[in-house]
């Protein structure tokens, strides 16, 4: 059986994903690498294919490869790659590396999944930015997620300062 076959009829068992961690600075629910993981391996396992996450030439690639060797004729695997961005800091790379891991595998399997990164937080009045938000931006943030920041949240002048460090650092890597 072809991995496009094997796929499809894995993605019907697979279903929706139920959102297993939280956001503290959006204050919003994500689906984890982890709990991605978790909901679609079995499945996978059961329809012969291996899932696979190699890191090479500066870019995650996500393969959902087909371990039914007695046909090779058919195509043997699918892939989805994005490239890593220049990030010297090895905890902020490998913050990249889970991040860019889930997504693609989730486009990969096609998965419903709601932006984590703001759309629940725009439907709510601007907030005060907490010390929990500040910390969590200042270490793991993105630049869109300091963006959205600004958009959002009430960000007070020395966490304004805090963040517009941040952002220069951002974007000169």
């Amino acid at each position: 059986m072809s991995v496009y076959k094997k796929l499809f009829e894995a993605k019907k068992e697979i279903g929706k994903i139920t959102k297993d961690s939280k956001n503290p600075f959006f204050k919003s629910n994500y689906l984890s690498l982890n709990g991605l993981i978790e909901a679609v391996e079995d499945v996978l396992v059961k329809h012969e294919l291996l899932l696979l996450q190699p890191i090479e030439d500066g870019k995650v690639i996500t393969m959902i490869v087909n371990s039914d060797a007695e046909n090779i004729s058919v195509a043997t695997s699918v892939s989805s790659s994005i490239q890593l961005p220049n990030i010297q800091d090895p905890q902020k790379l490998g913050s990249a590396i889970t991040y860019y891991r889930r997504y693609t595998l989730q486009s990969l399997l096609g998965l419903q999944a709601e932006d984590d990164d703001g759309n629940s937080a725009t439907k709510h009045v601007k907030q005060k930015l907490d010390a929990k938000g500040l910390a969590f931006l200042i270490d793991r943030g993105t630049i869109k997620q300091i963006e959205e920041c600004f958009k959002l949240r009430d960000v007070q002048p020395i966490q304004k300062v805090e963040l517009d460090k941040k952002l220069a650092e951002l974007k000169s890597n």
